[in-house]
């Protein structure tokens, strides 16, 4: 378990969809023609793959969002002739490549992955709040695995969303991002929430190395709750996405390997820092405070670890 208890129930704040881009006619390949062919990947209007489709045969980074500009859903069945931007519930990727689909225009903000031949619906967050999507390349870990080492950051990792018995893949710092404002207040100190976002990742990271968990067949690397760390999509806010970004380039090791930060809400509740290995989320709030930064507040609840 990666720690005691957190500190507070997850924030409501959403993303904001970001500034609007002036639309374009659409221009993609032939074949746009509402029948998820081989090779395409689709948007369905409804959950469960049904209602009117809307195929692409390559990435599109700005759906815009009136006819007769837009890429609109174009089969038969509910939903036939809208917009497809903030309107998608599921997909079916018939490509080969794995593909990314986003919150946002301009490929960015909160975001799913789907593997070559998969179907499956748009976690809470993206259902109808899709804004464009990325054929990936066939790089991209799928599966089980991750691309991180101990010296390289993973680019994703494998969330259990238990309310929904779902893995899903996420970007890795945007799984960061949406961790520390359910783990850490957003109005605490600066310094309070670069201590955070430093343990959040470490051991986000540390797990994408070395779980081996699965559920149901699936794999995954964390749960979305405090088994592990509370992840809620759309949930981060701009005090705590400075803190992740500040201290990005940051890692914790032990033993040149990535250690596992674990972190819990009191001095008392952490067992007096168990060994070194956990940090007290309300203490790292005093001592900010107290004027300490954010390497010296590691420093006194992990032992043994070396801050890179």
């Amino acid at each position: 378990m990666g720690k005691s208890r957190r500190i507070l129930a997850g924030a409501s704040v959403v993303l904001a969809l970001g500034a609007m881009v002036v639309a374009a006619s659409p221009a993609v390949a032939g074949g746009r023609d509402g029948v998820c062919d081989d090779g395409e990947f689709c948007y369905y209007f409804n959950s469960g793959n049904q209602g009117s489709v809307s195929d692409f045969a390559g990435s599109v980074s700005n759906y815009a969002s009136t006819q007769p500009s837009c890429y609109d859903f174009k089969g038969p069945g509910a939903g036939q002739g809208t917009c497809v931007k903030n309107a998608a519930a599921s997909v079916w990727n018939r490509s080969r490549q794995v593909v990314r689909v986003f919150y946002n225009s301009g490929h960015a903000g909160t975001h799913q992955d789907f593997g070559p031949g998969v179907k499956g619906n748009l976690i809470p967050a993206l259902k109808n709040q899709n804004a464009s999507h990325r054929f990936q390349g066939t790089g991209t870990p799928t599966g089980c695995k991750t691309d991180g080492t101990d010296t390289r950051m993973p680019t994703t990792i494998l969330v259990y969303l238990r309310a929904r018995n779902e893995v899903v893949r996420v970007g890795f710092k945007d799984y960061v991002k949406n961790v520390l404002p359910n783990e850490w207040m957003a109005h605490w100190p600066e310094e309070s929430l670069r201590a955070g976002a430093v343990a959040a990742k470490n051991f986000g990271w540390y797990w994408a190395l070395h779980s081996n968990k699965k559920k149901n067949g699936m794999c995954y690397d964390v749960e979305d709750n405090t088994n592990s760390q509370v992840y809620r999509p759309g949930s981060a806010r701009a005090s705590t996405n400075a803190a992740v970004d500040a201290t990005w380039g940051d890692r914790l090791t032990r033993g040149g390997r990535i250690f596992n930060a674990q972190y819990c809400r009191t001095h008392t509740e952490c067992g007096h820092w168990r060994d070194g290995a956990w940090m007290s989320q309300m203490g790292s709030r005093d001592m900010a405070n107290q004027g300490r930064t954010y390497r010296e507040i590691l420093a006194r609840y992990y032992k043994g670890v070396v801050l890179q």
